[in-house]
């Protein structure tokens, strides 16, 4: 397939880095596999990797990636899809409510997390999403996000 690098395609970590505020060690996309054109849906990758810093204490012995980092991961690639319309440039997505959030396996070491994020509602100032995280297909969880959307305070 054609490899693409742009607003509404694919996106590598850079382009990731530009877009959303977080860093290490709380950046928690790899990489955005589609936007759809009309940003109401994004696919988007974690990497699960035994060197995650939470592992030492989440549990030693047993490591598996806090529930509520999956459900971050998910916020994560979708202020990145909401960051895409033309009105929300500019404005960054603060995370203001949780529903519907659901924890259905451990994701451990090695896995591959598949986010996926659908706009339920966008408005000037709210946005409304679902998300969902996968590995090898199976649901580790699920959750309904509500954005404030805010000016970005530059400078």
């Amino acid at each position: 397939s054609r490899r693409r690098n742009d607003a509404h395609g694919q996106m590598d970590i850079r382009k990731i880095s530009r877009i959303l505020p977080h860093r290490y060690p709380m950046l928690l996309v790899d990489r955005v596999l589609e936007i759809s054109a009309d940003a109401r849906h994004a696919v988007g990758i974690k990497n699960v990797t035994v060197n995650e810093p939470y592992f030492q204490g989440h549990y030693p012995g047993t490591p598996m990636m806090p529930g509520v980092l999956i459900i971050e991961a998910m916020a994560q690639l979708s202020g990145t899809m909401i960051s895409q319309t033309l009105e929300h440039t500019g404005r960054v997505p603060v995370l203001v409510s949780l529903d519907r959030v659901r924890i259905r396996r451990a994701v451990i070491p090695g896995d591959q997390l598949r986010l996926e994020t659908d706009a339920l509602h966008v408005r000037s100032r709210v946005a409304h999403v679902r998300g969902r995280a996968l590995v090898d297909g199976e649901l580790a969880a699920e959750a309904e996000i509500k954005f404030m959307l805010v000016d970005d305070q530059v400078g």
